[in-house]
C-alpha cells in the first residue's frame, strides 16, 4: 500500500478555463465592445467587424510578441490604431476598454468551483496564478485567495518557473509544498512540474492530450469534488 502524505501547505490555480470557461466571455465580451463602437465610435465600427479587429490584434501580436504578457495592453494598442486609422477621438479608448473589461469579467464560473473553494478553506493557503488579465474582485471569488498573481504584473509567462516560484514565496511555502490545478498540460501541469510543485491536471472535457505530450500529471481530475477526493485520499 502506498504510504499517504501530509497535506500540502498550499494549493494554487489556474483560473480561464479552470475555473470558468472563458471564451463564451471573450466572446460577449467583443459583441458588447463592438455595439458601443456602433454607437459611440461609429468610423471604427464601419471601417472593422469583430473579426478584422481580432486579426489586427494577431498581427500587432506577431510583430511584437512581447503583448503576450498582457492581452489587455494588445487589445488597447489594436484600438488605438484602429481609433487614429478612423479618425476618431483617441480619449475614447479607455471608455472601449472599460467596456471589454466589464464583458471579459463577467465569468460565470463551473457549478462546482465556489463550493470546492469553500471546502478548501482552512485546510491549507489558498492562491492563484495566471497568464491572463481576469479581475478577481470584479468576479468575485477573490475573498476564495490569499495571493493571485498575475503574467502582466510579474513580468513572465507560465510555464516559466518564476512565476510559479513567485507565488510561492508569497505564500511562504516551498515549492515542493504546494500543489497547482490547471486545464493546461504544458503550461499548468508541466510547468508547475518543473518548477518543483506538484500539479494536478483539471481535466473538464475527457482530453487526452497528457499522452500526446508525454506528461505525467500528479493526479487527473473531472471537478472540484474529484480533486478534493484525492486529497482526502492520498494525505493524512
Amino acid at each position: 500500500m502506498t504510504a499517504r502524505r501530509p497535506w500540502p501547505k498550499a494549493i494554487l490555480f489556474d483560473l480561464d478555463d479552470t475555473l470558468w470557461p472563458i471564451e463564451p466571455a471573450i466572446a460577449q465580451a467583443e459583441q458588447r465592445l463592438y455595439a458601443w463602437l456602433e454607437e459611440h465610435a461609429p468610423a471604427v465600427a464601419r471601417r472593422h467587424t469583430i473579426e478584422s479587429l481580432r486579426a489586427a490584434r494577431m498581427a500587432l501580436l506577431e510583430r511584437e510578441p512581447h503583448f503576450h504578457l498582457n492581452l489587455a495592453e494588445l487589445r488597447r494598442a489594436g484600438l488605438t490604431a484602429a481609433f487614429a486609422e478612423a479618425g476618431e477621438d483617441h480619449a475614447k479608448v479607455e471608455l472601449a476598454m472599460a467596456e471589454f473589461i466589464a464583458g471579459r469579467n463577467a465569468v460565470v464560473p463551473y457549478d462546482d468551483v465556489a463550493q470546492g473553494l469553500d471546502r478548501l478553506r482552512g485546510r491549507l493557503l489558498v492562491g492563484t496564478i495566471s497568464n491572463g488579465t481576469a479581475d478577481l474582485e470584479a468576479i468575485g471569488l477573490s475573498h476564495h485567495f490569499k495571493v493571485s498573481v498575475a503574467a502582466h504584473q510579474l513580468g513572465c509567462l507560465k510555464p516559466d518557473a518564476a512565476i510559479f516560484h513567485a507565488a510561492c514565496r508569497e505564500l511562504g511555502v516551498d515549492p515542493a509544498d504546494a500543489v497547482y490545478v490547471g486545464n493546461d498540460v504544458l503550461l499548468d501541469v508541466q510547468g508547475a512540474q518543473r518548477a518543483g510543485m506538484r500539479a494536478v491536471w483539471l481535466n473538464r472535457t475527457g482530453s487526452r492530450a497528457h499522452l500526446e505530450h508525454e506528461v505525467v500529471p500528479d493526479a487527473i481530475v473531472a471537478d472540484f469534488d474529484e480533486l478534493l477526493d484525492w486529497l482526502q485520499r492520498e494525505h493524512d
